[in-house]
Order: structure tokens, then sequence, then C-alpha cells
């Protein structure tokens, strides 16, 4: 475990939560003004920002705790967002970096130039897990190859 990371990621997480602060909403305006397209993908925003939100924070969180149960979930994720079709990698790492960026405005006096650093060396973890499961499920059933007959 990276405890120093850990340390200063759940202080700005505690931060952010004892100010009472969603951060979802901000993350989601600028993922929208990013990506504008992108918004007719999401049938139930609300619900889905909530998840994308906590998502991403814990499998941050979880690889600087070197957590086992984050390669499973980025690989499911991975996985189900094909049903979406080809979501280009530009995307997910911008909804990343985003999620830091709207963190550390939230964090407040919580946030130094160590936190963000932490929170983006996890970032940058996920964003090449990420890689590599699409990688992996491409290799293993690609996108548009004729499916078994059921």
């Amino acid at each position: 475990m990276n405890e120093a990371d850990a340390a200063l990621m759940e202080a700005s997480l505690t931060a952010v939560a004892d100010a009472g602060i969603d951060i979802r909403h901000a993350l989601f305006d600028r993922f929208f003004a990013a990506f504008p397209e992108r918004r007719a993908s999401f049938m139930v925003v609300d619900a889905s920002s909530r998840r994308m939100t906590d998502e991403t924070l814990q499998m941050m969180f979880g690889l600087a705790k070197r957590e086992g149960w984050v390669w499973p979930l980025v690989a499911e994720l991975v996985f189900t967002h094909r049903a979406y079709g080809p979501l280009p990698i530009a995307e997910y790492d911008a909804f990343i970096d985003m999620t830091v960026a709207e963190l550390g405005a939230a964090a407040g006096g919580a946030w130094s130039s160590e936190t963000a650093t932490a929170w983006q060396r996890h970032a940058d973890a996920l964003k090449a897990m990420i890689r590599r499961a699409r990688a992996e499920w491409e290799s293993a059933m690609p996108v548009g190859a004729p499916q078994p007959a059921e």
C-alpha cells in the first residue's frame, strides 16, 4: 500500500464530505461541456453521475491502497461500456482528470501539491488499467466479430 498517498487522498475526501460538497454536478457539467455529444448516452444523468463519480474515486483510492478488487471492477466496467459503442480513450482520460480537478477544487485548504500528485499518480494508473482492459477485451472478443449462435 502507498500509505502516504492513501492518507493524503483520504484526507481530501474527508474534507469534501465534511464540507457537504457533491462534486458530481460540477464534474458532469464540465464533462458534458467538453463532450456535448456524450449527453445522449446517459438515460438518467442523476443516477449515472452518482455511480460514475463514486466508482472513479473508489478505484483511484483503491489503487493507492493496492486493493485487489480494483482490476476486476475496471475490467468489468470497460466491458459494460462496450454496449455504448467504441468510447474514445480520450473521454476516459478526460473524465478521470476532471474528477481529480473537481475534487481538488472542492477540497479547498485540504488540497496541496502533494495531494494533487497522489491523486494524479493513481489517476494515471487507472487510465493504464483501462487501456489494458480494453486491449484484453478486444483480443478476447473483438467488437464487430461474429458471435457464436445460441
